[in-house]
């Protein structure tokens, strides 16, 4: 169990336990019954009321960034190298469902590290793994949104994945064995795509997005918390100095929004929206949802007379107001934000000098930190091969009427029993 300053990840997904299927669910509706929203979520905090905060995109519109996106994952070298700033706003404007999948495992790099490392997962896959990490995989499963139809039901090909891929991970990294808060992370990886493109996406969030996070004693963690409220002290020098008055230690707050990227913490479609700009442009993502989230609940005299303690404050940020969370309301904020890579390497310095001296060398060894897709693609330079794919969806040639059109039906299906391979799919929706 993974423990930082008292706080624990030992905890429920907060969307509740799942009720078992066949049986009444809290609102009196059998299970069977139920009709997941558009992203598969049958109850619980994160399911979809239908209003996406005025974000809805026109099926025209939808179909136009489809035949975008579908091009540039055909050249993904040449727009990562030549036309990276239109990638970057296409993952700001939220890339298509029906290629989210794909997409992320290109910005990660998990791509060409699968390619890279061919037959590796399935050696992983084969392999009984350590006992010890067994057993607390296998307790945690059940815990990973389970109002989610991929993970509702026990032992179903969701939750099977999903131990799959996180005991690959502890045989891959022994040294640093399992962290729950990457079970959320796997799942989130695991409702868009098969268990080998999440594996290796896994690989890239652990090591290249947040090097250290899931180390035994969190010590990036707590050192990403150092630069935090630094960089919340430039933003909301309100909420810094209340934070500060109230011996608020950042661990207290942040733990669960940066290690789980926010998946436990937002609305769905913001948390999708979210993970398209952290796997583009990395971390400082991750921070700005932090500090805005910050500044809208303890940014203002009045918000915080309603927060006069420790435990008042504490508990204004563990249920952060709806309106703050939702999808056009926050991805603007996030966007408007003025933080920069070079601003978080700059704090990160004075940092880790201060933590130096107060408690002498990091004990972990991480490596160091990528600042999304375009640095991680220049510190590993993929080869045309590790770039080749296998679409199945074909787009009709210019001049003619664009029809995308599936040319296989192995998608995934919902309420399926049997997982996704690894082939590359692309479900039109």
């Amino acid at each position: 169990m993974a423990k930082v300053a008292g706080v624990s990840m030992e905890k429920s997904s907060g969307n509740g336990p799942p009720s078992v299927p066949g049986e009444e669910g809290q609102d009196g509706v059998p299970d069977a019954e139920r009709q997941p929203d558009r992203y598969g979520f049958l109850g619980g905090a994160q399911q979809s009321a239908g209003d996406n905060g005025g974000l809805e995109v026109p099926p025209e519109v939808l179909r136009q960034r489809e035949a975008k996106w579908l091009d540039m994952l055909s050249h993904w070298d040449k727009w990562m190298a030549k036309r990276h700033k239109k990638v970057k706003e296409r993952c700001q404007k939220g890339i298509p469902p029906s290629l989210r999948g794909r997409a992320w495992l290109y910005l990660s790099g998990g791509k060409v590290k699968r390619e890279q490392n061919r037959g590796k997962f399935q050696e992983l896959d084969k392999q009984p793994g350590d006992p010890k990490w067994q057993d607390i995989i296998e307790r945690d499963l059940h815990r990973q949104f389970p109002f989610h139809e991929m993970f509702v039901a026990r032992g179903g090909h969701g939750q099977q994945d999903l131990y799959r891929v996180l005991k690959a991970y502890t045989l891959y990294r022994p040294e640093e064995g399992y962290c729950q808060a990457q079970a959320p992370i796997a799942a989130v990886l695991l409702m868009h795509m098969p268990a080998e493109d999440a594996f290796w996406v896994l690989v890239q969030i652990c090591e290249k997005y947040l090097p250290g996070y899931y180390s035994p004693g969190l010590e990036a963690l707590q050192l990403d918390g150092e630069i935090l409220c630094a960089l919340l002290k430039r933003i909301s020098p309100l909420a810094h100095r209340h934070l500060r008055q109230h011996k608020l230690d950042p661990v207290l707050y942040m733990t669960e929004w940066f290690m789980c990227a926010f998946s436990r913490t937002l609305p769905w479609g913001s948390v999708l929206r979210v993970w398209d700009m952290f796997l583009c442009e990395g971390v400082k993502v991750i921070f700005r949802v932090a500090l805005v989230l910050l500044r809208c609940m303890l940014g203002t005299p009045e918000k915080l007379k309603a927060c006069p303690g420790l435990y008042e404050t504490m508990e204004r940020l563990r249920a952060i107001e709806l309106r703050y969370m939702q999808e056009a309301f926050l991805l603007h904020e996030v966007l408007q934000l003025p933080l920069s890579e070079r601003d978080i390497e700059k704090e990160h310095s004075a940092q880790l000098r201060r933590w130096r001296e107060a408690h002498g060398e990091l004990s972990c060894k991480s490596p160091p930190r990528m600042h999304g897709a375009r640095a991680i693609m220049a510190a590993e330079p993929p080869s045309h091969q590790d770039l080749h794919q296998n679409p199945t969806i074909i787009v009709a040639p210019a001049g003619s009427e664009k029809v995308l059109t599936p040319v296989s039906d192995q998608v995934e299906l919902r309420g399926s029993s049997q997982s996704l391979s690894s082939t590359e799919h692309d479900t039109y929706l």
